[in-house]
């Protein structure tokens, strides 16, 4: 939702700040304790502790239409995995949790190559660097089914962003299905995002550059014990052709290219994304 110092074409405001000034409107019609949880939301996307890297990237990610999508409240108990130290959605959801919820970061175990080891390491000293914001944060190990990434049962929420593909291609999608089926309370939500593969190519073809059909991920995740319960637009993006000689990566943030061509997938813009909610059955 922010967009730096470019404000919202028809007032000229922040257009973080035209959402909370639209809050009390939006209690007509979602009632005063979602619009209240919107506020909350709001209020934090537009935070100081939130790095520039991050807030840049909130008009290609739209975390708050995202959350409230998906249904998250100030009393949920939310687990992200593989957050990072880059903590892109920790910085909104680890503070808006805190007095009343609880998020989870359901981070790399040992057996992690280095680079993961790495930002494991700097995702701990950030958390501990900051206790007024990250000092309820509780962090378990996640890999596959090889742990319990909350108590089972426990979670309203778990949450993964971007992450599918990479599961896919290593053989451990059955697993983190498994582990996520079992963290979650009876009814909690599953939500995910992703970069949408072609309709007109098979999963295979397209497994090398990280984008996933959004019919083979509903059948994946609906086979593990899951009944999708709804999808949003909110994260799509018309331009991606999803034809770049590096795959997602060639788009925004990483620009594998560096800077040839720099400008037209900037223009482009990040990936284009499925946002779904599933229920557990």
């Amino acid at each position: 939702m922010r967009s730096g110092s470019k404000g919202c074409w028809f007032t000229g405001m922040p257009a973080w700040a035209l959402l909370a000034a639209l809050v009390p409107v939006a209690a007509l019609v979602l009632g005063p304790a979602r619009a209240q949880d919107e506020g909350a939301l709001a209020r934090w996307l537009a935070a100081p502790h939130r790095s520039a890297g991050n807030a840049v990237r909130d008009r290609f990610r739209h975390p708050l239409q995202v959350l409230a999508f998906l249904g998250v409240k100030e009393s949920s108990t939310v687990v992200e995995i593989l957050p990072g130290s880059a903590g892109y959605y920790l910085e909104i959801l680890a503070p808006y949790l805190k007095a009343r919820g609880r998020y989870i970061a359901a981070s790399r175990d040992e057996t992690a190559a280095p680079q993961y080891l790495a930002d494991h390491q700097r995702l701990l000293a950030r958390l501990a660097a900051e206790p007024a914001l990250y000092g309820a944060v509780l962090v378990t190990k996640f890999n596959a089914d090889r742990h319990e990434i909350a108590p089972p049962g426990s979670a309203d929420f778990v949450l993964t962003f971007r992450n599918l593909h990479n599961w896919i291609d290593r053989k451990e999608i059955d697993g983190a299905l498994r582990a996520f089926h079992r963290a979650l309370k009876p009814g909690g939500v599953l939500g995910v995002v992703d970069h949408r593969g072609r309709a007109d190519l098979p999963q295979e073809a397209q497994m090398k550059t990280g984008y996933v059909r959004q019919d083979f991920a509903v059948a994946l995740i609906e086979k593990a014990g899951f009944r999708l319960a709804g999808s949003s637009e909110v994260n799509a993006n018309p331009k991606d052709t999803k034809d770049h000689p590096e795959g997602v990566w060639t788009l925004p943030p990483t620009y594998r290219l560096k800077d040839k061509e720099r400008a037209k997938y900037a223009a482009i813009g990040e990936s284009d994304r499925f946002t779904l909610k599933f229920v557990k059955r």
